[in-house]
């Protein structure tokens, strides 16, 4: 393991910013933590709110990232107030929470980490802990004692497995005290912990001892086949990928019976190493490799047994059968725990393991799903790394238990904010790099939802992607180049939805032209170009949708973006006129043979969207003020004039038709039409 600490960078900083520095230092290396894990602290002077000098202790804020943390996120809490709780023979979490909050020298500060009597109890100044692989590599091993007794000696003192509190606190402080020349702490299917007089001390005693761990079992996995040898079929990537997209939407359906969830492929090499070893089944059912994983993974996965990996209809009938057998599996492991008032947590898994295609991770969000997906990464190494000195081992049940359903974990549900309205759920949007698509797109994800930018100008989809990722998260949105009229084209793009999140909720068909001419003078080429992308291109993106929708079996929103010269046309739009008119038919019989599966289909006519379209070229600039007898310069305003509002309609009025359709509060509409025109009356819906 790498030191990173710069004496450079590191000069000039007070003792907070370098408790910062080493903090970020820790969370920059996944091996030593992943997202949240882990906490540091340092012991100061500082004067309290009269200017008296106050010895008080800095630790990370319950909530924080080492990778990104800032001075905010280290409370203070006053070690006089701390300390004395040594004496105690012991404290329940909910009043060592109420207690250290008294403690604390500044208000609306983070809650300080469950872990703050441990680092207040040893007596040096800065403490590191983290949940390094290396570490829990070998803690999690069947010759546990005696693999840390070859690595460490008495180097470090072991302390058994128990979950974070006080009395673990207590029993850690024991340990160190007990042997004055321990230069950490490890806890049984937990970490590690290191101190120093400063921060540099601390870190540098972590990343030695961590390197000792790393090197022993580098030593004994050398020339192993840690997982039991390859078994089964290996399927070529090409063929995972088509059974992966074939099979994602029916299993995210599956795992979203309690609350939506997205689902994300992964068939990386160490994913593949584990699902089509011979002990692959029998070890990932072990076990998390510590507590603070298993609120992202859960205790186990779900292993999909499988004669033929490439038998999309096997898999199918074996997803159907292990989703509900795992769920009632986990509801039997909850009864058996359970104390009194606690309500059961979702029950279906968060990752899934399918021998020869890889493995899908569940979370509300991708950002909540790369999480789960990380810390198995990480799990599937310290399997591999503890099998090459004994057998892979994890909590018991019951252990297993108290950790998912510990108390101040339970309270941290309470204060999550409300999820906006369409969270947990995936948008695809045709013609997205602009105009009306790309208002609908902004409007969804802001409203929650993942969306597939997809346009024929990918460079622009790109750019409006990128957009929303950079104001919203990571995945959240993604480009697809996409020409409705190409079928394979369509395909491909569903396919990347099945592969990226698992499947779809909303589809908004909305990419068109607009070609000028009275039909007499119209060429068959502008005719047909017309029927291809404002007729034909619907047709292909609503056909697969229906098919991805179907195969969920969650129903779904289609919105169809059509135009307010369906019920009104108008000279020299007849291509365009008919066309979408076509358009219109095509969504209503839609609804009709869609509504027993809570498809629904709805189209909204916009009228005069100019700011942001590329519908309103030039030439039908031109063509409209010629066909209305106006100057080209009052087009715009001839449009709004008219309409009984007399205010411009935009693409960002579409949107928020185009949110209603799609969430949950027009959950009973169906072949609707809903006019987005400032209100003409020769346009009414009849």
């Amino acid at each position: 393991m790498q030191n990173l600490w710069s004496d450079e960078e590191a000069t000039g900083k007070d003792d907070l910013d370098l408790l910062v520095y080493q903090s970020r230092l820790i969370g920059a290396d996944s091996k030593l933590v992943v997202w949240g894990g882990g906490n540091t602290s340092m012991k100061l002077d500082e004067p309290d709110f009269r200017g008296r000098t106050r010895r008080v202790m800095r630790i990370k804020g319950s909530g924080s990232d080492m990778k990104s943390i800032e001075r905010k996120h280290f409370p203070a809490v006053r070690l006089e107030d701390v300390l004395p709780l040594f004496v105690r023979e012991g404290m329940s979490d909910e009043d060592m929470v109420a207690y250290l909050e008294l403690c604390l020298t500044e208000s609306g500060v983070p809650r300080p980490s469950i872990e703050t009597l441990l680092h207040a109890f040893l007596p040096h100044n800065s403490v590191a802990h983290t949940h390094a692989d290396a570490i829990l590599s070998l803690t999690n091993s069947s010759r546990a004692a005696e693999v840390l007794g070859t690595v460490y000696g008495r180097d470090v003192a072991i302390v058994g497995y128990r979950r974070p509190g006080f009395l673990l606190s207590k029993e850690v402080a024991q340990a160190a005290l007990g042997n004055p020349r321990a230069k950490g702490v490890v806890l049984m299917n937990h970490g590690l912990f290191t101190w120093g007089n400063t921060a540099k001390e601390a870190y540098d005693m972590h990343i030695e001892l961590v390197s000792k761990a790393e090197e022993f079992s580098a030593k004994r996995a050398a020339g192993q086949s840690v997982f039991g040898g390859i078994t089964g079929k290996w399927v070529d990537a090409d063929r995972r990928s088509q059974v992966a997209a074939a099979v994602a939407p029916t299993l995210r359906g599956l795992m979203g019976q309690r609350q939506r969830m997205l689902l994300r492929f992964d068939d990386s090499k160490d994913v593949l190493d584990l699902v089509n070893a011979q002990r692959g089944k029998e070890l990932s059912a072990i076990g998390p490799a510590t507590p603070d994983h298993l609120i992202q993974t859960k205790r186990q996965p779900l292993w999909l047994d499988v004669d033929d990996p490439e038998d999309v209809t096997q898999v199918l009938r074996a997803m159907h059968e292990g989703v509900d057998a795992y769920a009632n599996e986990y509801a039997a492991w909850f009864g058996q725990h359970r104390p009194e008032g606690v309500d059961m947590l979702d029950p279906y898994p968060r990752v899934v393991l399918l021998p020869g295609i890889g493995m899908w991770t569940t979370g509300r969000d991708m950002l909540a799903n790369l999480i789960t997906s990380d810390i198995y990464h990480h799990t599937i190494g310290v399997i591999g790394d503890a099998q090459a000195s004994g057998d892979y081992m994890s909590l018991m049940p019951k252990d297993a238990y108290d950790a998912e359903y510990w108390p101040l974990e339970l309270y941290k549900l309470t204060l999550a904010p409300p999820e906006r309205d369409l969270a947990r759920r995936v948008a695809l949007v045709t013609g997205a790099a602009n105009g009306i698509g790309r208002a609908i797109a902004q409007r969804l994800v802001a409203a929650g939802a993942h969306v597939i930018v997809t346009d024929v100008d990918i460079a622009a989809a790109q750019q409006v992607a990128d957009e929303l990722v950079a104001a919203n998260g990571p995945e959240r949105a993604i480009a697809c180049q996409l020409d409705v009229t190409d079928e394979q084209a369509v395909a491909a793009a569903f396919r990347t939805a099945r592969l990226t999140y698992g499947g779809l909720d909303i589809v908004v068909s909305n990419a068109g032209i607009a070609r000028v001419g009275q039909i007499h003078e119209l060429s068959l080429e502008d005719w047909q170009q017309s029927m291809d992308i404002n007729a034909t291109g619907h047709f292909l993106v609503s056909r697969e949708a229906v098919k991805l929708l179907r195969e969920q079996n969650t129903g779904g929103s289609i919105i169809f973006v059509g135009t307010k010269n369906v019920p009104s046309p108008g000279k020299e739009f007849g291509a365009y006129s008919a066309s979408k008119a076509a358009e219109a038919q095509l969504a209503r019989v839609l609804a009709i043979e869609n509504g027993e599966f809570n498809i629904r289909v709805n189209i909204i006519n916009p009228d005069a969207i100019f700011r942001g379209s590329n519908l309103w070229s030039p030439e039908l600039r031109a063509g409209r003020a010629a066909a209305h007898g106006i100057k080209e310069d009052d087009l715009e305003d001839f449009y709004r004039q008219r309409n009984l509002l007399q205010l411009p309609v935009t693409g960002e009025d579409v949107a928020e038709a185009a949110l209603l359709l799609a969430g949950d509060k027009f959950a009973k509409t169906t072949g609707a039409m809903i006019p987005v025109d400032g209100g003409l009356k020769d346009a009414f819906p009849r």
